[in-house]
């Protein structure tokens, strides 16, 4: 096709593809183009003013235009002039020529049509229309709707989406430059396609904002109704913040509480009930007022009542009992002088129940509440790890909550609750705090009457609590929050008490789960000191109430059975022997075995505490033939216990001639000391004079005496120092069935400690010089003699 002539006129961001109609502002340069197109026609007035329109997009054009016809020319609503232009068809730039007037004029070659369109194009120009559809029935644009569904040819279509506005103008500026109908249409199938997914999230948002919305308004309306008709029948404002300001000034809080809590009720009151903030407050509000701020109960200070309630329900445990009886005492001579002064700093006690499982700690506890008339609240320790257990959380978090210890005031319902810190020894630390540093403030009564949580920021009057921790070890707690507490041990039963205990108490019980009676079954006293004696092995008594349960769980099953009858009609009950336990528990699992183990040198009986209390400890020492000689040790043990082995080698072999302890083999012979339980660790210096013992005896050929257990720490130069943990070794060495106890001279004093019974049964040796252990604990060398014979 030949070239034209065209003035050029440039629209900044307005791209017209042919078939399009628009209105637009001209610019003075554009008006210079309409100028030269009129001033080109001449006096002729039939042909129309043409135009070659080419879009330019940040500053750039390209080199496809539009030849478009001035339709109209008039002014704007603002009054700036405009034109309405047509554009028919597409054109390439070619070179600027000379024309008439100030516009810049071309030579453009009018492009044709394309061809009539295959069956692909037409495909694909139907698929374009629906999703133009689509596009503007979901815009209500009906009028424009009309008009494309008239629309025939693909390339018309096409191009009619110059109007869209959803399309870039540089992405028009690329359909007015692709003369490919196919490729226009890829094209925008694409763009209508996201664009229409995209209005459909919109809708979508919309819409859900828009229910939102309404739902907001809706419950806004039926509370504000819901105000009306309280109001009209004088419920005015139930539930809400009035109603808590009521409820505050009604309590009887502490006037710093009362402040606190009106200043939060100011803000609820500002705020809206839809603002998060606002059900902070309430939940707020509420622990507040459900704290018992004022009640406290009035403290029994009967002693003798006390007396009864503690002598009831526990055997033995008398230093605990008698610390309770003091502080009622203490209490009552206050009362009586009117010195007493209700949450006074450092009126409540602290004190710490240490001692193996099973000898009644968390028991202990609900007794000494029952004996002061005190609230019980049980709080478990163990293996809690987040500070904010004890503290609280900040109300800032999402599900805070105050603190266990204000928890348990709720619970109990007054200031003065006996408070029981349950397995405080296995309190754990990691990187969310520790507990054990949090409760350091809560366990000194000098300071916890101005304890504050973190969730309530108020300060908390803790200092009329009587505080209970239970342990089974001192280790694990760390020494300045033991600092705070009165340590009582628990050290364990005689044989005697866990009779009365298993009669008493133990019995009773598992009669009641058994759905048994007295008149049905009755144990004596010789089967219960069997059990415990030798089906039992324990400080505590949880293994003798579990034998208890087996037998009396057998004896059931037999009444049902009908192997024996019981309690019919004046019938006997069912008696349950000495000899009889075999019966319904098998062979005795625990047997005195000290005698066996020793029978041959080089074995001696130690007496140890572990964690479960006092148990014997077996060292057996052996020798062999060895070119450099030296010692080897073996049964996990700690390397405090590897140096007592190596002081008590050094030690005969420094005094080997006044001891008359034969060395000279030691050269060419290694020693092997072992401590059976190899799967058991071990620690600690209070089985030097054990070990001492067992060498002395391997070395001389002599037996230790069998029926003999020993205890205590031996130093370089002989000396047996003290150790601790005498009363629980002296009962292990009791239920062991020893009758003759080493221990170091300066330990002593805690003899008084013993049960009588148990300490009238033993022969106690307080020694000061390992010459004097192996004179005491080594048979006579005749008498070894004569027993190897």
């Amino acid at each position: 096709m030949t070239t034209q002539t065209y003035p050029v006129m440039f629209l900044d961001d307005v791209v017209v593809l042919p078939g399009m109609a628009l209105p637009v502002e001209l610019t003075a340069q554009a008006q210079q183009t309409i100028d030269a197109a009129r001033a080109a026609r001449g006096n002729d007035t039939k042909t129309p003013l043409q135009v070659l329109v080419v879009p330019r997009i940040d500053g750039r054009t390209g080199m496809i235009g539009s030849i478009a016809q001035v339709i109209q020319l008039g002014r704007l609503p603002s009054g700036e002039p405009a034109a309405v232009l047509r554009a028919d068809r597409r054109a390439r730039i070619g070179q600027g020529v000379v024309g008439t007037g100030a516009a810049l004029w071309v030579e453009a070659e009018p492009l044709e049509h394309p061809a009539a369109a295959s069956g692909r194009v037409k495909e694909k120009a139907g698929e374009f229309k629906q999703v133009l559809t689509s596009i503007l029935q979901q815009r209500n644009n009906w009028q424009v709707l009309d008009a494309v569904q008239r629309m025939t040819d693909p390339s018309e279509l096409a191009d009619v989406a110059g109007y869209a506005t959803w399309i870039e103008p540089a992405e028009k500026v690329t359909l007015l430059e692709t003369l490919d109908v196919e490729q226009r249409l890829d094209f925008l199938l694409e763009r209508g396609r996201a664009h229409l997914a995209e209005m459909e999230v919109t809708d979508k948002i919309r819409e859900d904002v828009q229910e939102g919305m309404e739902k907001t308004q809706r419950e806004y309306l039926l509370r504000q109704q819901l105000a009306a008709i309280r109001k009209e029948l004088g419920e005015e404002d139930a539930g809400g913040t009035g109603d808590y300001r009521t409820r505050i000034e009604a309590a009887d809080l502490p006037e710093k509480v009362r402040t606190a809590a009106l200043a939060e009720v100011d803000k609820l009151e500002r705020g809206s009930d839809q603002s998060p903030e606002a059900g902070w407050i309430r939940t707020w509000l509420d622990t507040v007022l459900d704290l018992p701020w004022n009640e406290r109960t009035v403290d029994s200070t009967d002693i003798r009542h006390a007396r009864e309630v503690l002598d009831s329900d526990h055997t033995g445990l008398d230093d605990v009992k008698e610390r309770i009886v003091e502080h009622l005492a203490v209490r009552a001579r206050r009362a009586a002088r009117g010195l007493e002064v209700v949450g006074g700093r450092g009126s409540g006690a602290v004190l710490a129940l240490v001692g193996p499982p099973g000898v009644g700690k968390t028991s202990l506890g609900e007794s000494i509440a029952r004996s002061l008339n005190r609230k019980f609240v049980r709080v478990a320790l163990g293996g809690v790890r987040d500070e904010a257990e004890i503290r609280g959380h900040r109300r800032t978090y999402v599900g805070a909550l105050p603190g266990r210890l204000v928890r348990a005031l709720q619970e109990a319902g007054t200031m003065n609750p006996v408070v029981l810190l349950d397995e405080i020894d296995k309190v754990g630390s990691d990187f969310r705090g520790d507990p054990a540093a949090a409760l350091l403030e809560v366990l000194d009564p000098a300071q916890n009457h101005t304890f504050r949580d973190h969730y309530l920021d108020l300060d908390l009057d803790l200092s009329d609590v009587v505080f209970l921790a239970t342990a089974n070890v001192l280790e694990t707690i760390p020494s300045a929050l033991l600092d705070r507490m009165e340590v009582v041990r628990l050290d364990g039963y005689t044989e005697r008490e866990k009779v009365s205990i298993a009669r008493d108490h133990l019995l009773p019980r598992q009669l009641e789960r058994a759905g048994l009676t007295d008149a049905e079954v009755r144990i004596e006293d010789e089967a219960l000191r069997l059990v415990a004696a030798e089906h039992t092995h324990e400080a505590g008594v949880r293994q003798l109430e579990r034998a208890l349960a087996r037998i009396l769980r057998k004896v059931t099953t037999e009444l049902e059975d009908g192997v024996v009858s019981s309690g019919a009609e004046g019938s006997a009950p069912v008696v349950v022997a000495q000899e009889d336990v075999t019966k319904y528990l098998g062979r005795p699992r625990f047997t005195p075995e000290s005698a066996e183990r020793t029978a041959v040198p080089g074995v001696a009986t130690g007496l140890a505490v572990t964690g479960a209390g006092g148990d014997v400890l077996f060292v057996e020492a052996a020798a062999m033939e060895s070119e450099h000689g030296g010692l080897e040790l073996t049964g996990q043990l700690g390397d405090v216990m590897k140096e007592s082995a190596q002081i008590a080698l050094s030690y005969l072999r420094a005094n080997a001639e006044r001891l008359g302890v034969p060395i000279e083999d030691l050269t060419h012979r290694r020693v092997h000391v072992h401590f059976p339980a190899g799967a058991v660790p071990k620690d600690g210096p209070s089985a030097g004079v054990t070990l001492t013992t067992a060498l002395a005896s391997l070395l001389t050929g002599r037996l230790v005496r069998a029926e003999i257990g020993m205890t205590g720490e031996v130093s370089l130069t002989g000396r047996v120092l003290p150790i601790g943990g005498v009363k629980q070794k002296l009962l292990a060495a009791h239920r062991a069935g020893l009758t003759e106890v080493i221990i170091p001279a300066r330990n002593g004093p805690d003899l008084d400690d013993l049960p009588e019974d148990v300490l009238a049964q033993l022969t106690v040796h307080q020694v000061s010089d390992v010459a004097d252990v192996l004179r005491i604990a080594l048979e006579p060398a005749a008498g070894a003699a004569t027993k190897a014979a």
